[in-house]
């Protein structure tokens, strides 16, 4: 790998980490606990029109990893790689269905899958199937947040690939 692309990935995982962290002190707004932007998954959906799969991947290790040790606990890094798992890996093949024009509907389905993966993993650690009521209320908001944090992608992707 190049000294430059290192330099670039490193800048991102800084910057997704930083988002993460303030995200993480600002109080939830919504009604229904956990719901939230997701902003650093803007750098998330950037990196998987950016970069290939694995380098967008180990952007995610970074952030997932740090951003556990800065704001988080075990716990949250369970819920996290769970949901960043699906929502990496679903991007990853709408990448191969939806351009780059339209990545904000590959953020929109990796919203979903984010939500799915933490579904799953709390069903697992919980040991019970209660926690899919909660999904309908979840599947919504991954799908508004998805889609605004996906224009920010876009927004990044055109002002970074001017540069």
């Amino acid at each position: 790998m190049k000294t430059k692309k290192l330099a670039e990935m490193s800048m991102l995982a800084a910057v997704a980490l930083i988002i993460f962290i303030v995200e993480s002190r600002i109080p939830t707004l919504a009604p229904i606990p956990g719901m939230k932007l997701g902003l650093a998954n803007i750098i998330t959906v950037y990196a998987v029109y950016r970069f290939k799969p694995s380098e967008a991947a180990m952007i995610l290790a970074v952030r997932l990893i740090l951003g556990s040790v800065f704001a988080g606990n075990l716990s949250t890094l369970m819920y996290s790689t769970a949901g960043a798992v699906c929502c990496l890996a679903g991007m990853i093949i709408m990448r191969k269905i939806i351009p780059e024009k339209n990545l904000y509907l590959a953020s929109a389905a990796g919203a979903v899958f984010h939500n799915t993966g933490q579904i799953l993993a709390a069903c697992l650690i919980m040991r019970s199937s209660a926690v899919f009521f909660y999904y309908p209320f979840l599947i919504v908001s991954g799908i508004i947040a998805g889609l605004f944090t996906g224009f920010c992608a876009m927004f990044v992707l055109k002002r970074l690939s001017r540069s």
